[in-house]
């Protein structure tokens, strides 16, 4: 490869492990001389790692480790409280680099399109988890705990997080990071059964058989699943018996077809085969209408014209997430990511737009699991070098004199160390685990500042 100009300035926008994936792969792969600033509209790196991993999953949150090394290499910088859009242009970032990743995730959910969707207590599954998560845009929402029953709509490993968070006792998860406001409020809860609900079969549950395994687990929540709605199609038995992940899920779910446990606190009610038609109120939700489907002969869902209704007090939506438009950059909204080939963004007439990329879901969409993110954004990363070979810079001005003419009060990853200290010392105080997240924004910025 022809030797780049030194050195070489990449921003990467987003902090999440798409984004730090691609900052290393940066460092690593480079023919030369590579700095990497990395930001993020929030004090705090990580992204889904630390606000989207169910507190309780302890060993998926430790990946943080692994980044936190990305973002201690001389060659990284972190940028927080930097938003795009809002602080700094596409445009101001063109001028100060070589080059731009866009790493920014899928941060919406998608809607069901059901009447009553809109009512008081109709909530996507997203802001619950960020609530709990301790995300600072939901620090101070509120969720109607006070109800006994929920219905959780979808059956991939986001639902299966939201349903166990509901299904377990406060106590269980205080030695978790969760804020301590959220285990005061979960401590309140009144929540006696939880419904999961699944428009397809058990054979085409998005969940792992280990999400699946913890559920049956819980000390204190009973689960069942109807025998009827486990009987298969030719096709859904075939799957299970070639697919290891499928038969390893039907054959957790075949074992909660019996009674019940009796005598827990809690009912988790698994329903496959029923698609929401209604959520039904007056002023809030007071049960959710579903339909019974079945499959039809090209292998589609289809309703049955035969329906029930849950006397539920909450829904919450997880039916999938969808990236949102960055201003000026190309986006499809049909398939709501940024149209692009390798990571190399792709303009209006198909030819790639230059020095602008993308690494992660907004490249591919909502798909894999952490680690897929490092594969996607070695990719991007090989193109974007490849690209910038044998170029001479356009850089026009410093982002250090862009963001200090702006007054930003940027976050640096030193000022990120001093929240990071903090949340332990208060897990320290409070006898809980290894940190208890701060959630609100002041809480936070105050902590990045010392204390101040």
């Amino acid at each position: 490869m022809t030797a780049m100009a030194s050195p070489v300035l990449v921003a990467v926008i987003g902090s999440g492990p798409a984004g730090i994936y691609a900052a290393e792969a940066l460092v690593k792969q480079a023919d030369g001389d590579v700095r990497v600033d990395v930001f993020d509209r929030l004090p705090t790196p990580y992204g889904l790692v630390r606000y989207g991993v169910a507190p309780d999953h302890t060993s998926i949150k430790s990946i943080a480790k692994y980044l936190q090394r990305v973002l201690e290499n001389p060659a990284v910088r972190f940028f927080g409280c930097v938003e795009l859009g809002r602080d700094i242009t596409r445009a101001d970032l063109l001028g100060c680099y070589d080059a731009v990743v866009y790493a920014t995730g899928a941060m919406v959910d998608r809607h069901m399109r059901i009447p009553g969707e809109d009512l008081p207590g109709s909530i996507a599954a997203t802001d619950f988890v960020n609530w709990y998560c301790g995300h600072p845009d939901a620090a101070d929402h509120e969720f109607d705990l006070s109800v006994e029953e929920v219905a959780v709509v979808g059956v991939g490993n986001v639902a299966v997080d939201v349903v166990r968070i509901l299904a377990k006792t406060a106590e269980e998860l205080r030695d978790t990071d969760v804020p301590e406001q959220v285990i005061e409020a979960l401590s309140r809860s009144r929540v006696k059964r939880i419904h999961m609900i699944g428009r397809r079969g058990p054979a085409q549950a998005k969940f792992t058989t280990k999400e699946a395994r913890e559920l049956g687990e819980l000390p204190h929540a009973s689960i069942h699943v109807r025998p009827e709605d486990m009987e298969l199609d030719p096709a859904s038995a075939e799957l299970a018996a070639s697919d290891r992940k499928t038969g390893g899920n039907v054959k957790v779910l075949n074992g909660w077809t019996g009674e019940p446990a009796p005598g827990r606190a809690r009912h988790i009610d698994v329903r496959f085969w029923r698609a929401p038609a209604e959520i039904i109120g007056t002023g809030r939700v007071e049960g959710l209408k579903l339909e019974r489907t079945r499959l039809d002969e090209s292998g589609r869902v289809t309703g049955t014209g035969e329906y029930e209704t849950l006397p539920v007090g909450l829904v919450l939506r997880s039916v999938g997430y969808q990236s949102v438009p960055l201003t000026g950059v190309p986006f499809d909204e049909r398939s709501h990511v940024v149209p692009n080939d390798g990571g190399r963004i792709l303009g209006p007439d198909g030819a790639p737009v230059p020095r602008e990329y993308v690494a992660g879901w907004i490249k591919r969409g909502p798909s894999g699991v952490v680690g897929t993110n490092k594969s996607d954004a070695a990719e991007t990363v090989r193109n974007l070098l490849a690209d910038l070979a044998g170029t001479e810079p356009e850089r026009k001005h410093t982002i250090e004199e862009l963001l200090e003419s702006r007054g930003l009060p940027v976050v640096t990853y030193a000022d990120w160390l001093k929240l990071d200290a903090a949340e332990i010392a208060l897990a320290r105080s409070l006898d809980r685990g290894e940190r208890v997240k701060l959630a609100r924004w002041e809480a936070m910025t105050s902590a990045c500042r010392g204390g101040d």
